[in-house]
């Protein structure tokens, strides 16, 4: 783990870069880069947890327009972790750089059964777009439960 600082926290890997940033209350960007193989094990998981609130679930923003790929078991890591966090995750949106990531993202989608919860983007534009949004209006998401 490299950078931490209020709220944002980095990692480098030899195959993977990833960072997880708090941008506002309510609010969880994780942007990954790189292919992604398990270098940092349950560490992004954890420090994730660290943000969680269980009265109030949060918008959760995977931006992953720079993977190239993500092994299997990382994969599964990621659709076990979430199907555990499902109840403190209000949405998940997420943005995929290639087809790959596309279908990874369905698997993970359909496995921790978030179907209801998870968006899955492949134009950067409409994800970016969401962000700003929900950076816009980050106290109206104390008022969905």
């Amino acid at each position: 783990m490299q950078g931490e600082h209020q709220s944002e926290v980095h990692y480098d890997g030899v195959h993977c870069s990833l960072t997880i940033q708090k941008p506002a209350p309510g609010i969880i960007v994780l942007r990954i880069a790189g292919t992604d193989v398990g270098d940092f094990g349950d560490a992004p998981m954890q420090e994730i947890n660290r943000y969680l609130d269980r009265s109030n679930p949060i918008l959760f923003f995977i931006d992953a327009r720079n993977v190239r790929g993500a092994s299997i078991a990382v994969s599964g890591d990621w659709a076990k972790w979430l199907r555990s966090q499902k109840e403190q995750l209000r949405e998940i949106n997420m943005l995929t750089g290639s087809r790959f990531i596309e279908v990874t993202a369905d698997f993970v989608r359909r496995f921790a059964d978030l179907q209801t919860v998870m968006r899955i983007y492949t134009e950067h534009e409409a994800f970016d777009a969401a962000l700003a949004e929900a950076l816009c209006h980050p106290l109206n998401l104390r008022k969905v439960l």
